[in-house]
């Protein structure tokens, strides 16, 4: 990403009135804490499904069924929310390494979730209902548990390396 565009985006009037507001930024970044909150809580919520920690009389794919509108809407606003807290701290964020790592560790969860469903989740008629959860399963709830936990800490350590 261009810092010239990073620049050009924290210099814009709307992005400029939400960093200098006393009200709006902090709504917006609780909506965004909250919302992060809706997604690692069911997507956790499902993985310790996969684990055979939680919900062991429910399918899979019921729990799934259940859970991802959530994680979707909750994934939906964290976007929407998001995308103008950066705006508003784009130079400074970008330089941030615990930004980008949460950004990194972001796609790697988007990524590990994606292969799950593309690869073992398709498979899930033959084990849905299961007491013993596949190998691959597992290994891909795991990943993801410590990716969300990751990208929580990372979150919160922005504000470190920000008031440095």
């Amino acid at each position: 990403m261009s810092v010239r565009y990073l620049e050009w985006l924290y210099h814009q009037p709307w992005a400029a009135a939400l960093r200098e507001s006393d009200d709006a930024y902090p709504l917006i970044e609780t909506v965004h804490v909250l919302s992060i909150a809706v997604i690692a809580g069911t997507v956790v919520a499902m993985d310790l499904r996969l684990l055979g920690l939680i919900l062991k009389q429910e399918s899979v794919t019921r729990v799934g069924r259940a859970l991802l509108p959530a994680a979707w809407c909750g994934f939906a606003i964290m976007l929407v929310t998001g995308i103008p807290l950066f705006a508003a701290q784009a130079v400074q964020l970008y330089s941030n390494p615990a930004f980008r790592l949460k950004i990194l560790l972001l796609v790697l969860a988007g990524l590990n979730a994606g292969l799950f469903h593309a690869t073992t989740y398709r498979g899930v008629h033959a084990w849905d209902d299961s007491a013993i959860i596949p190998v691959p399963a597992r290994v891909f709830a795991v990943t993801s548990i410590a990716l969300w936990s990751a990208i929580i800490v990372s979150g919160r350590l922005i504000a470190v390396f920000h008031a440095r």
